[in-house]
């Protein structure tokens, strides 16, 4: 019996038969190939005699698509979670478009996302519950005029990411949480992020800053803008911060993402908590309009 020889085109010694990669990730050929059949991954290349051979990058890609197995989430929506973040863009607002393409966005101005973001806060800071965190500022003199509240918002967590700018990344401290800059190239320089989560409740609010705006008052800049109380896509959220955290060079992302596979995503939302946050987000929105301008 002879075995075929692995491709060599860019490949390299790299290339993994089907039980080299099931060795390694704990995932049996079986489901390997039940995964490939009904949803498309891992996606082998084909040697001309039809034998399997993966990447080196598919051993981690299959061992979390397992981890979130086995955090309870569904596989349709573990494989197509970290399949998008395994994708270039690393973006808030993008991978939440591709992954959950039920959400809708809306066009919103200024005032009315700080008007969502500082409820998601207060709610946050009003639960019993010790949570994690990931904001996104765009550049740092907005993380800088949220200073204050951030370090309360970081009492209250076990983890907390703030990402803009920023010279280089800094480790979190008691007060602060920690800061991962943004390359001058990131999609996330456009982004608005907001993601909280809490055993009884996740929300993710993610924003996009539309172009053509310099001429505007600040107040008056306009964001595409998608929030939800959907459990799975606040983890998805998170898991596109400290992805991004992991590429600045923060030294403790690899703990975030151990922590993050250690906590089950709540099965639902909280629908009490979600209706109290939906209130208290609609009080924000109506004293901002009502404000002088």
């Amino acid at each position: 019996m002879t075995t075929a020889a692995p491709p060599t085109a860019g490949d390299g010694p790299s290339a993994l038969t089907i039980g080299e990669l099931a060795e390694r990730t704990g995932v049996s050929p079986a489901v390997l190939r039940t995964w490939e059949a009904r949803h498309g991954f891992p996606d082998p290349r084909r040697s001309p005699g039809g034998h399997r051979w993966y990447r080196e990058s598919d051993v981690e890609l299959v061992r979390r698509v397992a981890q979130r197995q086995r955090a309870g989430v569904r596989l349709e929506a573990a494989i197509r979670e970290v399949t998008t973040l395994a994708g270039p863009s690393r973006s808030v607002f993008g991978t939440l478009r591709a992954a959950h393409p039920e959400l809708s966005p809306q066009r919103l101005r200024k005032s009315t996302v700080l008007a969502l973001s500082r409820a998601i806060e207060d709610d946050y800071l009003a639960s019993a519950d010790l949570g994690v965190l990931a904001g996104a500022f765009q550049e740092p003199r907005f993380y800088r005029a949220s200073r204050s509240r951030w370090s309360e918002l970081r009492r209250r967590s076990r983890w907390a990411l703030a990402l803009a700018g920023f010279a280089e990344p800094q480790a979190q401290s008691a007060d602060e949480p920690a800061l991962v800059p943004l390359a001058a190239d990131a999609p996330m320089l456009r982004e608005w992020a907001l993601v909280a989560e809490t055993p009884r409740l996740g929300v993710c609010l993610a924003a996009w800053e539309a172009p053509g705006q310099a001429g505007l008052r600040d107040e008056d800049r306009e964001f595409e803008v998608v929030w939800t109380v959907d459990p799975e896509a606040t983890r998805t959220a998170l898991r596109v911060c400290v992805d991004v955290g992991a590429a600045s060079g923060l030294a403790t992302a690899p703990h975030l993402v151990a922590d993050l596979d250690a906590t089950p995503v709540a099965p639902t939302a909280d629908l009490l908590r979600a209706a109290a946050l939906f209130n208290r987000a609609l009080g924000y929105a109506d004293r901002a309009h009502r404000a002088p301008p």
